[in-house]
């Protein structure tokens, strides 16, 4: 049984008299199904709402059937997983058709009368008592598994909206980047070329002298800064083409530790890798090599002297996915920062490009992957999922 189904018994205090007395109703009941079924779609057409999701007497012929199976299964149990999922669907379900939330409490009352009313009927009033107060556990059961999946799955369709309207977001910062990069890198070459001209003009004529060249290496060294970040631009604006080959994940994420290993150890960070046997994925493991160690960069950036940083890198066989996971203690993200970490060109950092996240973001889409961030004071989790592709 799921941990859930199992605290929600419990907590509405289903015993097993009153499971036995369920099941004790079902053969009275049932010869009522057809009549209930018919009371309940009626209801549902006198409601404009209701009905509005109603397509034809096709799709009420299957609904009808369903609702009585539903109340077979209802009353005979057993309330496992098999129960669990099978009302999961039904809140699930009721999402995909449009139903609005308040319909599965009106629905679920017109059931709950009519159940009522048989009751009484049936039973003398001393046993009706008893009846009645085991039909009403077993309904709010039923409705609270069909409430907790229709949230679920509201949820997972608000963050697919807010996901196509970011990827949109970040089209057209990748045109607009593109052009730019285009346009800055023609002149960017030519002052480079002029400077370096001017520099060895300097040198042949008044040899090595710093307060004459100073200034030119100064310049170079900027115009040297600006190519980078040109560079970040157009790798953002133009990621190149996905070369797809079987690699072990696990080898990657080693590298980017040495990688970073030098710099943890100069801010007085414990760097900390979970140690895995090798997971082969289908990936290209520069694009991959490139989010784990911006991951693991910017962790480390953001937590101070003393802290830690933590990666794993895991498969789940069933999901057939590789997930990235990236833990810091540091002080997480302000809120009002954390809807904007994938913009381009924004950064809370003072050098910061703020091309970084945005890039690990493109790479990550490119991949068929996600990314879900869990963040507080106390540090952050970016846990990056990509598909294994059947490796």
């Amino acid at each position: 049984m799921t941990e859930f189904l199992a605290e929600v018994i419990s907590y509405v205090e289903l015993g097993e008299r009153e499971i036995e007395l369920l099941r004790e109703l079902h053969p009275r009941l049932q010869p009522h199904f057809d009549a209930i079924a018919n009371r309940f779609y009626e209801a549902v057409f006198d409601n404009p709402g209701a009905a509005a999701v109603i397509s034809g007497p096709d799709q009420v012929a299957r609904l009808r059937c369903s609702l009585v199976d539903w109340m077979s299964s209802g009353l005979l149990g057993p309330y496992d997983d098999k129960f669990y999922e099978k009302r999961s669907r039904i809140g699930r379900r009721h999402v995909q058709i449009g139903l609005a939330q308040q319909y599965m409490f009106t629905a679920m009352n017109v059931v709950r009368t009519a159940y009522l009313e048989h009751i009484t009927a049936m039973y003398p009033s001393d046993a009706a008592c008893a009846v009645v107060r085991a039909v009403n556990k077993l309904l709010d059961i039923e409705l609270a598994v069909m409430l907790r999946h229709y949230q679920l799955d509201s949820e997972e369709k608000l963050l697919q909206r807010e996901r196509r309207i970011q990827a949109d977001r970040l089209a057209a910062m990748q045109t607009l980047s593109a052009g730019l990069a285009h346009e800055v890198r023609n002149p960017l070459n030519a002052a480079r070329l002029q400077l370096e001209l001017l520099d060895r003009r300097l040198r042949r004529q008044f040899g090595e002298d710093s307060k004459l060249t100073e200034p030119t290496t100064l310049a170079n060294h900027e115009l040297e800064r600006l190519t980078n970040l040109l560079n970040d631009f157009l790798q953002f604006a133009r990621p190149p083409e996905l070369h797809i080959h079987e690699h072990d994940v696990v080898e990657i994420g080693r590298h980017v530790i040495e990688l970073e290993k030098p710099l943890a150890d100069q801010r007085g960070i414990t760097l900390e890798y979970v140690e895995k046997p090798p997971i082969i994925a289908q990936v290209d493991s520069g694009k991959f090599h490139q989010i784990v160690q911006n991951l693991v960069r910017n962790a480390l950036e953001a937590t101070p002297r003393g802290g830690h940083v933590g990666l794993a890198i895991e498969n789940h066989n069933p999901e057939n996915v590789v997930h990235i996971r990236v833990t810091d203690n540091g002080a997480g993200i302000p809120a009002e920062v954390l809807p904007r970490i994938y913009e381009p060109f924004f950064s809370t950092k003072e050098t910061g490009t703020g091309m970084g996240m945005a890039i690990v973001h493109s790479l990550v889409t490119m991949h068929g992957g996600k990314i879900e961030i869990d963040t507080s004071p106390h540090g952050t989790r970016f846990d990056v999922s990509v598909p294994q592709r059947g490796a």
